[in-house]
């Protein structure tokens, strides 16, 4: 699938998992076994995890600790695919 595609079909998606106050650290092992069952999943970084960091930052080091692909952000959502 290219990108647009990609896209496209996250658009649709709903938020299945929440980075709060605990950090990333928190959400791999969820995150993981989420890309293991579907292909894409939407990622909201709350308030509290992002810590003077971008979404951005967040989600592209989320990504590579669970060996996926950043999609996109958009706002202070990403979409992650394997």
């Amino acid at each position: 699938m290219d990108q647009q595609e990609l896209k496209r079909k996250a658009h649709d998606l709903d938020v299945t998992v929440w980075v709060g106050k605990s950090g990333i650290e928190s959400v791999v092992d969820e995150l993981d076994d989420q890309l293991s069952n579907r292909d894409l999943v939407k990622v909201k970084f709350l308030r509290a995890a992002r810590a003077g960091s971008s979404t951005e930052e967040k989600a592209a080091d989320l990504a590579d600790r669970v060996d996926a692909d950043l999609v996109e952000t958009r706002g202070h959502t990403a979409v992650v695919h394997r």
